[in-house]
Order: C-alpha cells, then sequence, then structure tokens
C-alpha cells in the first residue's frame, strides 16, 4: 500500500493553533489533507498527532488518527522520530506492507495532488530513487550571504575562505538555492527504517533525492506567513468557495 502521514501537534508556542488557522476559509491542515485524499494512487490516509482540534478536523475526512506520544509532541522532538513512530504503527500494529509513504505536514498547505502523484510516480519507475520531495528556489536565502552575530559583529555563517567558489554580490546569477518546502516527501520505507544513515541535514530522505520543483512553498510557523500562503493557493485556483478539484 502507499500510506500518507499527515503530522501536525498542538504545542506550537510562535503561532499558537496554526494549523487549525483559517485561510481562505478552511483550516490550514484542509490543505494537505484534501490534497492525499484526492491523489490518484495514495491508498490510505493518516493523521498522526497529539492534538485534539487536529483529531476532530481529522474525523471530518474518515481517515485515520494516530494517536502521538507525548515525548514525540515535544519542541525538542526530531521529526524523524515522528515519521518511524507513524510509519511502525501501520507496519506492526495494523499489519499493512507499506511500498511508499508519503509524508505532508499539516501547516504545509502548499502542495497539489497532481504534484503528490509525480512524485510517486518517479519512486516507482526508477528503482534507484530514494526519495521525490518538493522544493522552492530561495536564491535570497543563500548561504553565500547569511550572517551570524559573533562578539556583538556580524561574521559569514559559513566559513567562506575553506571553499572554491566566487563571492556574487548579483544573487540572480548565483546557482539556484533550492530549499525543501515540506509540500511532500515521497520516501521509501528504508528511509525511515535508517533515518539516521542518509543524506545531511534531512537524513530521512535518503541519499538520491529527486527534487519536486515548485515556487513559493513553505512551512507556516508565523502569522505573517499566512498572506504568502492565501497568495500561492489563489494563484492555483483556490477561492473561499472552491478548490481546484472537488474538495
Amino acid at each position: 500500500m502507499i500510506m500518507a502521514l499527515l503530522i501536525g501537534r498542538g504545542g506550537s508556542v510562535g503561532f499558537p493553533n496554526k494549523n487549525v488557522f483559517p485561510i481562505l476559509g478552511r483550516p490550514l491542515m484542509s490543505y494537505p489533507l484534501s490534497a492525499a485524499l484526492h491523489s490518484e494512487h495514495i491508498d490510505e490516509v493518516f493523521v498522526s498527532t497529539d492534538c485534539d482540534k487536529i483529531k476532530n478536523e481529522a474525523q471530518k475526512y474518515n481517515v485515520t488518527i494516530i494517536d502521538r506520544p507525548k515525548e514525540l509532541a515535544t519542541s525538542e522532538a526530531l521529526v524523524e522520530q515522528v515519521f518511524n513512530h507513524g510509519y511502525n504503527y501501520v507496519k506492526n500494529e495494523l499489519n499493512k506492507k507499506v511500498e511508499l509513504i508519503v509524508i505532508l505536514m499539516c501547516n504545509a498547505p502548499m502542495i497539489l495532488p497532481k504534484t503528490i502523484d509525480e512524485g510517486i510516480n518517479i519512486l516507482r519507475t526508477n528503482k534507484n530513487i530514494d526519495s521525490a520531495v518538493t522544493v522552492s528556489g530561495y536564491n535570497m536565502f543563500t548561504p553565500i550571504r547569511a550572517r551570524r552575530v559573533k562578539d556583538g559583529l556580524l561574521q559569514p555563517f559559513i566559513p567562506l575562505d575553506k571553499f572554491n567558489f566566487k563571492i556574487d554580490s548579483n544573487r540572480q546569477k548565483a546557482d539556484m538555492v533550492y530549499f525543501h518546502d515540506c509540500g511532500v516527501s515521497v520516501v521509501r520505507p528504508e528511509c525511515i527504517e535508517n533515518y539516521k544513515e542518509g543524506l545531511l541535514p534531512q537524513k530521512w530522505m535518503g541519499h538520491k533525492i529527486f527534487p519536486l520543483i515548485q515556487q513559493g512553498g513553505l512551512d507556516i510557523d508565523y502569522k505573517y506567513e499566512i498572506p504568502i500562503a492565501e497568495g500561492w493557493l489563489k494563484e492555483n485556483g483556490f477561492t473561499e468557495k472552491k478548490f481546484p478539484y472537488r474538495a
């Protein structure tokens, strides 16, 4: 089976209740949840959470809820441990053989069913690929331009003198900088089982990671990011009255 695992917890400090915050008249989490339900290939959707508000919303969609343990619902818990818990619940408790895991975030609404299916098809036709994940280009955040404060002064965040590249102040000329935007990650079970052995910084993606390139995606951690998500959704056919597919 291909399982979708939507994760979200209730303990956000910077943006309380962000996962059910209304955007275009719907709870934030309804967007990735609906995208999973309208995938052509996903067989079953699971929601891993400790939050009653998230559970109540998920129940409207007739999906399976996985109770996340308290120790995995803290800000210190590693996200790969949450993935591992959800996958092992389906594999061991429900005794289901999992072909692929489609990972979604309650606070990452910029995802469409066709993108999920593209990632699934990539892994099904390329057995040497470990995962397929959505990325968005953010050249303004290139590590070449990154700074940190040390002894009260700005210093390069990374040791630029140790790298063999030309520093160009025009970021449009630089190599495109991609960040995983958390829209979707389609991964093989082996990646989750061996999540300590993959490629940094997100080892649970494995080593051979295929980019599903989109534009402007992000996971929402602050309220000021809501208009960005709303703009993306509108550009992709969402309004307060309709989805670009049946909601």
